[in-house]
């Protein structure tokens, strides 16, 4: 095998994109938390809190979204393995300068759900963006991260 191949897993020994295969590894409980943040104006978090918005219920909207948007993930992403989804949370905190997003997804496989949690706080932001542009056309979504893992074979990270 080539330096290449071996040193990185998406990389076949000729240099070609592939799917790494996981059917060796062990199934076992796997989490993934990701957060990420909407900045807005204080007019529109005064919106948001009074339940004002035009479009409506703009955060079960945003968080509908997120769950969706977890379960794309290998649609969206390039190479990335389809897995069965055992849970996904979406929390949303409306702070006086924006909307924090905290998502957790859950499954027992073969390989993390971590671009499952990073997918859903990113639709997530999107959607709730979506929902306030005409109130807020400066909104920024900001600080997408992962903030834990646990399972698998390297078991717990956190930020």
């Amino acid at each position: 095998m080539s330096a290449m191949g071996s040193e990185f897993t998406h990389l076949d020994e000729t240099g070609a994109a592939r799917m790494v295969d996981v059917s060796a590894k062990d199934v076992s409980s796997r989490t993934a938390t990701a957060t990420g943040f909407v900045r807005l104006s204080s007019a529109c978090v005064a919106l948001l809190r009074a339940g004002d918005i035009p479009k409506g219920d703009a955060l079960s909207v945003a968080r509908i979204a997120g769950i969706m948007g977890a379960k794309r993930v290998p649609d969206l992403v390039p190479l990335c393995h389809p897995i069965a989804l055992h849970g996904v949370t979406v929390d949303l905190e409306v702070r006086d300068d924006g909307v924090a997003i905290t998502a957790v997804t859950r499954t027992a496989d073969r390989t993390g759900v971590e671009m499952e949690a990073l997918t859903s706080v990113s639709v997530t932001a999107l959607a709730l963006v979506d929902m306030v542009k005409a109130i807020d056309p400066a909104a920024v979504i900001t600080d997408v991260r992962v903030e834990e893992k646990t399972g698998g074979k390297t078991g717990t990270w956190r930020r």
